[in-house]
């Protein structure tokens, strides 16, 4: 369930930040912040991905 929710999460995070990049320059302090927002959503995500890998 927490996979899911933070699947969702990344999705938005990613169509915000490509969207207001369109509309105003990948420099932007937000999109700037978005990415880096991603970078951590993606991260939770993998860390937890890898914990269900059996060895």
């Amino acid at each position: 369930m927490q996979l899911i929710h933070l699947q969702n999460e990344i999705e938005n995070c990613r169509y915000e930040m490509i969207s207001l990049a369109m509309k105003t320059s990948l420099s932007n302090i937000i999109v700037v912040e978005l990415s880096k927002k991603l970078d951590q959503l993606l991260n939770e995500y993998q860390q937890i991905k890898w914990k269900q890998t059996p060895y």
